[in-house]
């Protein structure tokens, strides 16, 4: 997956919105405008973008073990938070799966009233994988 393709899948989301609060070339994505669900990161010619992801602590190791490109998240908390390099080695639809239980995780953790409408809005929906070439 591209960055390109990561960002249309992120922003596919309900209630999603980019920002670089951070300063140029870290993407935030937030859900309500309040809680981060993805970090995007880095990409260039030399070097592939990194995902940061919220996970299910258990889930996050058994991606981790089964994907060399999936480790702690970078600068965040390393039990609840992975990394995942766009270097194609995981395949989109287990990245955009990832993405959306990032998403998941983090709209449970709304108030209510926001919770409720995104999730429902959301449904058992997910991006497609091809959104851009």
């Amino acid at each position: 997956m591209t960055p390109e393709q990561f960002i249309d899948a992120a922003l596919w989301f309900p209630e999603s919105e980019e920002s670089e609060p951070f300063g140029p070339g870290a993407l935030v994505y937030k859900v309500v405008r309040q809680k981060m669900f993805a970090l995007l990161t880095g990409g260039s010619d030399e070097e592939p973008a990194t995902v940061n992801l919220k996970c299910d602590p258990e889930l996050a190791l058994e991606l981790r073990g089964q994907y060399p490109a999936v480790t702690p998240g970078w600068h965040m908390n390393k039990r609840h938070w992975n990394s995942v390099l766009l270097d194609g080695t995981v395949p989109d639809d287990e990245l955009v799966e990832m993405l959306r239980h990032s998403y998941v995780l983090v709209a449970r953790s709304l108030r209510r009233a926001d919770r409720d409408r995104v999730l429902a809005v959301l449904g058992e929906d997910a991006p497609e994988t091809g959104a851009r070439s």
